[in-house]
């Protein structure tokens, strides 16, 4: 499904790499059923974030829809909590100067642009939990590549534009390894490695490990 070269890089093979019917058709059946249980069985906690984050004093929206780029560079609006300020992404042209991660992403540890909600839900992933409803849509997966912004992806060369080749995910091999101790490159790297040895068994791996993460927090902000 792919091969390295003298950088030690990951390339895959496109065709090889989406055509696994059995593999995806049974994971778009886990997306759909472990959501909605998902979405049940943490009812009493969404309501009780949907009270914070409305009462956190900062007077937004409770939610935060961001327009993402999937599978093969097809956009979609991705669902969060808000945890910033609202119109955060004004101020972040002000901010890119301060960008502690090197390449096409942006990573702050101490974003001032956070509410106080917003750091307690970041740090435990719980902002993410209403991308469960793009899982159900079938935009997202429950694992696989984080979904980019645009202005992520212009940046793309075609090595980093790999990690478009797959459904991104709510979580995957990134976020329960490295997190925010790596850099772009290293991110990439590790989503491509993901869907290098994407299996069933794999992304259940990873669903632990997220599980395990949320509870005792790695390198999050």
């Amino acid at each position: 499904m792919a091969n390295g070269n003298s950088k030690n890089e990951i390339w895959l093979d496109r065709k090889a790499v989406q055509h696994r019917p059995v593999y995806f058709g049974i994971k778009r059946i886990a997306d759909i059923v472990l959501s909605i249980l998902g979405l049940l069985g943490l009812s009493p906690l969404l309501l009780i974030l949907i009270i914070m984050v409305k009462f956190d004093g900062s007077h937004g929206r409770v939610f935060y829809i961001q327009k993402r780029i999937g599978k093969n560079g097809k956009a979609f609006h991705m669902y969060k909590f808000r945890s910033m300020i609202p119109n955060a992404d004004a101020y972040l042209a002000k901010l890119q100067q301060k960008n502690e991660i090197h390449g096409a992403m942006f990573k702050m540890k101490d974003d001032p642009r956070i509410t106080r909600v917003g750091k307690f839900i970041r740090k435990y992933s719980l902002d993410e939990l209403p991308q469960l409803l793009n899982v159900i849509g079938g935009s997202m997966s429950l694992v696989g590549p984080r979904p980019p912004l645009p202005s992520e992806v212009a940046k793309y060369s075609k090595y980093d534009a790999q990690r478009l080749y797959v459904v991104p995910g709510c979580t995957g091999l990134w976020q329960v390894t490295a997190r925010n101790d790596t850099d772009f490159a290293g991110a990439v790297r590790l989503d491509l490695e993901y869907i290098q040895k994407s299996s069933l068994l794999f992304d259940l791996k990873i669903l632990l490990g997220t599980v395990k993460v949320m509870i005792k927090p790695n390198a999050a902000y």
